[in-house]
């Protein structure tokens, strides 16, 4: 009931703005997915989720606009009775800000309120649009745009202590810059600054961490390339921090339908936590899903990955078999960065394979299967008692 209260506001909201707006739209999205995973606990798993949305985004004069998105995320049968649903309890608002643009190719923009960001490729900051409930910060991002390039500032409240529900403050902020044509690609640097206060009351326990890092991208020819290095330091948990990470990718376009790309990503570990300084890298707020095979068993670095770092060795291909049918096939070698107890290094394997079909201009279907082996690794670590699959079905319509 209180779903439908929400949409009829929204819809209410739209119809009662003032009629000098210049644009005002209304979108959303449905998206079911079924998805299959054995082993799951003692045994295997299939269950169907879905996101539903609706967006309303008025622009206003003076370069003006307001955007507002309610998003329901659930398990079908969730709900034994809906009848007995007067909470709403998975409704949230996803994304609701005010945003000042400039008017010309130049100048300086601003958004505040609850939204979505993605950095790059989105190994640091990203907002994971594979899973249904999705991420979103709360705080101010300001933009300055120009001919060959842009430069965003922000800062988001991640942590806020006079709420009931949070116990100590903690906030994201930092810079993110692209310069164009650089290269022949596009050049990137960024510095962010994580602060968590403890959940105690001493002060030395506190995370103050700066993260550091140049990103490139661009295509010569037909060969696609992405290199990219981060370093990591300050305090996390009191603690002083020495992390890295760097990685590439070498994509070769064999044809107007075939490209095949090759992957290394190392992200740094820790084999003695006890020698006073950290040395695992910390994702932050990532896309893991995107890198780190589809799977998602590295979707929380360092914990995934024992503290000990992590090794990505891939090969990827990308097939166009119609104009409306695609499909993907990875493969991936993981590897601790630092070896285990035993002299162990092998993590697993995984294939990862993707039909992607464009069925209608506003609808997606979208099926895959991945093969996990289990090495002494996965084992050690828990992620894995046996070989794993996993197979999903998804259909995408938005409008």
């Amino acid at each position: 009931m209180r779903y439908i209260s929400f949409l009829s506001a929204l819809l209410i909201a739209g119809a009662s703005l003032p009629l000098h707006a210049q644009d005002i739209t209304l979108g959303g999205q449905v998206r079911p997915r079924f998805e299959y995973r054995e082993p799951a606990g003692n045994g295997d798993d299939g269950a169907t989720s879905m996101r539903v949305r609706v967006h309303l985004s008025a622009l206003l004069e003076r370069n003006v606009r307001v955007f507002i998105q309610l998003q329901d995320v659930r398990f079908f049968g969730e709900e034994t009775n809906t009848l007995g649903d007067f909470s709403a309890d998975n409704l949230d608002l996803h994304q609701g800000y005010l945003e000042l643009n400039h008017s010309g190719d130049a100048g300086f923009a601003l958004r505040v309120g609850r939204q979505e960001v993605n950095f790059g490729g989105q190994r640091l900051v990203g907002a994971v649009e594979w899973t249904q409930q999705a991420r979103s910060f709360d705080g101010a991002l300001g933009r300055y745009d120009w001919a060959e390039g842009s430069v965003n500032f922000f800062g988001f409240k991640t942590g806020e202590a006079t709420s009931a529900a949070v116990s100590e403050d903690s906030e994201f902020s930092g810079a993110y810059a692209q310069f164009r044509e650089v290269g022949g690609g596009n050049l990137e640097l960024y510095g962010f600054f994580r602060r968590d206060l403890a959940p105690t009351t001493d002060p030395t326990a506190d995370t103050k961490e700066g993260t550091a890092g140049v990103r490139i991208d661009g295509q010569g020819g037909k060969v696609k390339y992405r290199f990219e290095g981060t370093y990591q330091f300050g305090d996390r948990d009191g603690v002083d921090v020495e992390a890295f990470m760097f990685g590439g990718r070498l994509g070769f376009v064999l044809s107007p339908k075939v490209t095949v790309t090759a992957w290394y990503d190392f992200l740094s570990g820790d084999d003695d936590p006890t020698d006073g300084t950290v040395k695992v890298f910390d994702t932050l707020f990532p896309t893991n899903h995107k890198f780190y095979g589809l799977a998602d068993l590295f979707l929380n670095i360092p914990v995934h990955t024992g503290g000990l770092g992590l090794q990505d060795i891939a090969l990827k291909g990308a097939f166009k078999l119609r104009d409306d049918l695609n499909l993907g096939i990875d493969l991936h070698q993981f590897l601790f960065a630092k070896e285990a107890a035993g002299n162990i290094r092998r993590i697993g394997e995984e294939i990862d394979v993707t039909l992607s079909h464009r069925y209608a201009p506003n609808l997606l279907i979208q099926a895959g299967y991945s093969y996990v082996v289990q090495g002494t690794g996965f084992r050690d670590l828990g992620s894995l008692s046996e070989d794993m699959q996993w197979a999903y079905l998804m259909l995408n319509a938005t409008f």
